[in-house]
């Protein structure tokens, strides 16, 4: 086994580092540092990374990851795992979705060093991180005002793919294509398989959105080999396959009246949500177009038209998706369940 250098700093088998990697300055000549964690086990096995605030505005993923380095189990990795709390550093400093030259730091991939603001960051964390890894998760967030119920966004013709999302234990795998300049794709080009844990809601942090996703992660270690097996294993739990889905937009402005709660199963022509005027005139209904799930939805009742409203995934099989939902939030809602990987012991 070799050790693992990110920047100037070599981490060798057996021990855990937290870096800072030089990404730039501030116009007012302050360094502007990435936080990266290593953990390289004893044993060897692959290497993983985890990504969050690609989006600076995006901070449930930075407690997952706050969280999974602190637990007692990866005294127990077999790999090496590469944990980035934060990639758009400068986007979290403004609490902004975008780097301050208003890139999207996720359309900017493989980047350049002699590109963009954004391009360098996106070049710098591909050469510096994701070329270790041999597998990734990306973990995001809905944007401000919207919501997400916790999904996994992944490649599910991929071949190494759907396994992985599957054991993630999220309630939904919607299936996407990977869009151009995105970390998912640049990672595709180096056959890295990599997924997207979306869950939550911008600027917040949401309680379920972030078990999920520390669950997630150590499930999908464990399948990889890289944990040992759970002396408590989670029930059994098939998540939902929703092969598209369509954002439902607003027939006009006004006050947002929703009808469905956020992971709520719906069927076709039922009543979403009703836009009207503050005292309810010239109301317009929305109406779903198919049966379906609920996978995001706006929180902001004030709404102009064509705004975004419900997120609507059309599911490949929805005959037993109320049972499974109400595993999924049992087991996400108990403390015991939830929480019991975080012992010591286990």
């Amino acid at each position: 086994m070799t050790n693992i250098t990110i920047g100037e700093i070599s981490v060798p088998p057996g021990t855990r580092a937290t870096l800072d990697l030089p990404v730039g300055q501030l116009y007012t000549h302050e360094t502007v540092n990435m936080p990266v964690h290593v953990i390289h086990g004893k044993q060897p096995g692959p290497a993983v990374f985890i990504s969050a605030a690609i989006h600076g505005d995006e901070l449930n993923g930075i407690e997952i990851v706050r969280r999974l380095v602190a637990l007692p189990l990866l005294k127990k990795l077999r790999g090496v795992l590469l944990a980035v709390p934060v990639v758009n550093v400068l986007g979290a400093y403004q609490k902004s979705r975008y780097l301050p030259d208003r890139r999207d730091l996720n359309r900017s991939f493989p980047g350049s060093d002699k590109g963009s603001l954004a391009s360098r960051l996106a070049h710098t964390f591909l050469a510096e991180v994701v070329a270790h890894a041999q597998y990734g998760i990306d973990l995001h967030t809905g944007a401000v005002h919207r919501d997400n119920f916790p999904q996994i966004r992944a490649d599910l013709d991929d071949k190494k793919t759907p396994q992985l999302a599957a054991a993630f234990g999220a309630p939904v795998l919607l299936n996407t294509a990977q869009l151009s300049g995105s970390l998912r794709s640049a990672a595709a080009e180096r056959d890295i398989p990599d997924m997207a844990d979306d869950a939550g809601e911008a600027v917040r942090f949401d309680e379920i959105a972030i078990r999920t996703g520390v669950s997630g992660i150590v499930a999908v270690l464990r399948m990889l080999d890289m944990l040992p097996a759970s002396r408590r294993p989670r029930k059994p739990f098939t998540p939902l396959l929703a092969r598209e889905s369509t954002w439902l937009r607003a027939p006009g402005s006004g006050v947002l009246r929703a009808h469905v709660p956020l992971g709520g199963l719906v069927e076709k022509e039922q009543l979403l949500g009703v836009v009207a005027g503050p005292l309810g005139e010239n109301a317009l209904e929305i109406r779903a177009p198919f049966d379906g799930f609920i996978i995001g939805r706006c929180n902001l009742p004030l709404i102009h038209e064509g705004e975004a409203a419900f997120h609507l995934a059309r599911l490949a099989k929805s005959g037993d998706a109320e049972a499974r939902l109400e595993t999924f939030k049992s087991t996400h809602t108990d403390d015991a369940a939830t929480l019991g990987f975080l012992t010591p012991t286990d």
